[in-house]
């Protein structure tokens, strides 16, 4: 079977970013095996896509054409796109010049319908702050210690570095957007969301952790203090109590309990080692943990109270994905680890026509004579 055609989509929200997402649009173009397509997908910022239509003439610039927020920019993007698999590429990370081909190799194979790559931590300081733990690299949307070193089905990806088969991106109703990053908001898990919903649909189906398929992501100064890590934590738990909701316990947290059982005992041995991070980083990890199950915990019980005007959802919401809800939102996501299934109601899924490419009147014009 030939590799697929390839539409790499990149998402961006602010102009504050931009020298990152010219340094992630050139890896891009420095790929061996160029994409067939590259589609930015802009959220709610007319500045941004005007300078982006300008700047990027081989580059189809879109505006997001759904909620506000990183879930609607990937639903969007990936209606738009033209080919068989969609690859997601963050606008603050930069792929190495093979990762289109490493991505795309597994694809051969019809069992697999995602793949995900290495997202290795870019300090702007330049060097990993002593008290912070490898095993909580996903704080700062990375892959972390504990993960598959080598080729292994996995239960969801990291968002910075993941592709999917198009069709079936829109078959199960894409991203919730009830879930997810808005703005500088530090949420996740609709990743782990989609991938439980897409493995119930398809439980032979492989998704697939390919280590080989590197990006390096960029981590400011801020993401790097405590302060954002004690938030992140927290909102990690509180979302994993949104994706619980949705697909169950059971699979939302299968991969979470071997993380807490192995990995992060592990890490607390190696704090006493010599260059081990000490008591500092210690502390980190038991904080960590700390905060991600408290977050956890109250999203659980906030679910169970009822809120004025509300469904008693505690303001989580219960959209079908791709949908806003009618009240509120609830924040995100955790590690990703092993495979796994969800049990879910298949009336939850809203299924998104399969066909062709969305039309266009969202497409940012460039240059005359610009992109394609």
């Amino acid at each position: 079977m030939n590799t697929p055609g390839l539409s790499v989509i990149v998402c961006a929200y602010t102009l504050d970013r931009w020298a990152d997402l010219c340094e992630a649009i050139d890896s891009l173009r420095a790929q061996r095996q160029p994409p067939e397509e590259v589609v930015l997908v802009v959220d709610h910022c007319p500045d941004l896509a005007r300078r982006a239509a300008a700047a990027f003439p081989d580059v189809r610039v879109l505006t997001n054409r759904e909620r506000r927020g990183l879930s609607g920019a990937r639903n969007t993007g990936v209606r738009a796109a033209r080919h068989e698999v969609v690859a997601f590429l963050d606008d603050d990370a930069a792929a190495e010049p093979d990762w289109t081909v490493r991505l795309c190799a597994p694809y051969r194979d019809p069992d697999v319908y995602g793949v995900g790559g290495l997202v290795v931590a870019r300090w702007e300081a330049g060097t990993r702050p002593d008290w912070f733990p490898p095993e909580f690299d996903w704080v700062v949307g990375c892959s972390y210690r504990g993960l598959p070193v080598h080729r292994s089905p996995v239960r969801n990806f990291i968002g910075a570095n993941m592709s999917f088969r198009r069709r079936e991106a829109l078959a199960v109703g894409g991203f919730r957007t009830d879930l997810g990053r808005v703005g500088t908001r530090p949420l996740g898990c609709e990743e782990t969301e989609f991938c439980l919903r897409l493995a119930e649909r398809h439980p032979r189906a492989v998704l697939l952790h390919e280590p080989a398929a590197v990006v390096h992501h960029h981590v400011p100064p801020g993401r790097a203090a405590f302060a954002y890590f004690r938030s992140r934590c927290y909102a990690e738990g509180w979302s994993k109590a949104a994706v619980a909701r949705h697909r169950g316990a059971g699979a939302a947290l299968a991969s979470e309990r071997s993380y807490l059982r192995s990995t992060v005992p592990r890490a607390l041995g190696g704090c006493l080692r010599p260059g081990g991070g000490g008591p500092r980083r210690a502390g980190a990890l038991v904080a960590g943990v700390a905060l991600t199950v408290a977050g956890y915990a109250l999203g659980r019980v906030r679910a169970l109270v009822p809120r004025s005007g509300g469904s008693g959802s505690g303001g989580a919401g219960t959209a079908a994905p791709g949908t806003a809800p009618r009240a509120g939102r609830a924040p995100s996501a955790v590690p990703s680890g092993s495979t796994a299934s969800a049990v879910t109601s298949a009336s939850a899924v809203r299924a998104v026509p399969s066909g062709s490419a969305a039309p266009a009147a969202d497409e940012v014009p460039g240059r005359p004579g610009g992109g394609p």
